[in-house]
């Protein structure tokens, strides 16, 4: 039995869910193939996603397939109460918006209680209530998919310490997901969840991105498009499995950015945007020298990039003055605004839309896909993190090309043999 916010909503997110479908050719035409074909007949899968209008076309989508869905979401802020209400009538949802954090645990603990087989994680919230609390059911998980950074980092640190007992697909590592939903999508929904809550001007402002992995690229390089100056703060970690802070800094730096430490970017900025995936990378000593009215905002998974401990600490009081906007008043006399609580800003409710729609129709056609792989393949596959097949990568990256009617040239046998054939001169 779903629990949301309101069932009189259904009709109008079924209105935001006919638009979505309709601007996302990638999951229709896997919608198209899962209803013909039932290859999740019998699957339970358990879903804890930023519950939206893209997320409930998947939704839809893995139904189709013959899977029984339960669903609540990853975030206490994030879910539109009008897609849960539309959703309901075939899903088992337990969500809505503004959720306080027993709630927002209480619906992840429901969704695991549907003793899903295959899991969908956006932060790595299922999983890790999985391997903690609920030891008993990991031996009915055939496996699992990650949509976003934070959560492969956490999987990461499971796999290091020898905890993760089930195989998991990093959805997040392929190139259809980051390279287009990280960059891209993550680079214009940031700058449409700040505009909603503020409507101020960006042209003319300083903005300092915190993090300049594909996420930071993308939000540092939609400022620039609208005129702001942008500073890029970085740190000097060292990533054995990427590029490090260096190597990224370095790259801020060529693409036309200042790069500082945060002790100099506190002193400048008029807006701050987080997307680093770790804790307190602005912190309290960075806050109390920040200029009157500095905006901050994340886009991190979770709410903590921010030091809002320190934020308190540092004021004598708060007030909310628009919807996911929050005027800081400190003791030295400044006052400073918080966006949708520290949380990410480009979905919190109701001023955040998340992704463009035909961003996320890559990002989810590849869960579909992967979904439908783990059925047929994860009882063979060990625990460990895997990533995305080729097939599938490709695949959805083909689908989205031809529906805008673009059509690649295929090698001809001769650039093929000329390919293979290192003896052949230039």
């Amino acid at each position: 039995m779903s629990k949301v916010k309101d069932m009189g909503l259904a009709s109008e997110g079924r209105k935001l869910l006919n638009w979505a479908e309709s601007n996302m050719p990638v999951l229709s035409s896997i919608r198209e193939r899962f209803q013909r074909e039932k290859p999740l007949s019998g699957i339970r899968v358990g879903v804890a996603l930023h519950l939206e209008k893209k997320t409930g076309i998947l939704l839809e989508t893995l139904v189709a397939g013959g899977a029984e869905v339960s669903a609540a979401s990853c975030n206490p802020l994030t879910t539109d109460d009008r897609i849960a209400a539309a959703v309901a009538d075939k899903i088992n949802v337990f969500a809505w918006t503004g959720q306080n954090e027993d709630e927002y645990y209480d619906c992840l603990k429901l969704v695991i209680n549907s003793k899903p087989q295959i899991t969908i994680d956006d932060g790595c919230d299922l999983i890790h209530l999985l391997h903690t609390k609920f030891l008993d059911q990991l031996s009915g998980v055939i496996g699992g998919c990650e949509e976003t950074t934070t959560g492969i980092v956490r999987l990461n640190a499971m796999k290091n310490d020898g905890e993760l007992k089930f195989p998991v697909m990093a959805v997040n590592n392929a190139h259809s997901k980051y390279l287009f939903d990280n960059r891209y999508g993550t680079g214009q929904s940031v700058i449409e969840g700040i505009l909603s809550a503020t409507n101020m001007l960006i042209a003319g402002k300083t903005a300092v991105v915190v993090g300049y992995g594909w996420c930071g690229r993308g939000i540092a390089n939609r400022l620039k498009g609208l005129g702001a100056k942008v500073i890029v703060v970085e740190s000097g970690y060292l990533n054995p499995d990427a590029s490090s802070g260096y190597h990224r800094a370095l790259e801020a730096t060529y693409d036309g950015c200042w790069v500082m430490s945060m002790d100099d970017a506190a002193l400048q900025g008029d807006f701050f945007i987080t997307a680093t995936g770790n804790k307190h990378v602005i912190g309290k000593s960075h806050l109390n020298v920040m200029k009157n009215g500095a905006i901050l905002a994340n886009s991190g998974h979770f709410n903590h990039e921010i030091d809002l401990g320190g934020l308190n600490d540092l004021s004598s009081s708060k007030e909310t003055i628009l919807t996911n906007v929050q005027k800081y008043y400190m003791n030295n006399g400044r006052h400073l605004v918080l966006l949708a609580e520290g949380r990410l800003v480009n979905l919190a409710q109701p001023t955040g839309q998340g992704h463009p729609i035909e961003i996320m129709d890559g990002s989810f056609g590849i869960q579909a896909l992967c979904v439908e792989y783990l059925a047929k393949n994860g009882e063979k596959m060990k625990p460990d993190i895997y990533d995305v097949p080729n097939d599938i990568d490709n695949g959805v990256a083909k689908i989205a090309l031809e529906s805008q009617g673009i059509f690649l040239d295929e090698l001809s046998e001769e650039q093929n043999q000329y390919m293979k054939n290192w003896k052949e001169g230039t």
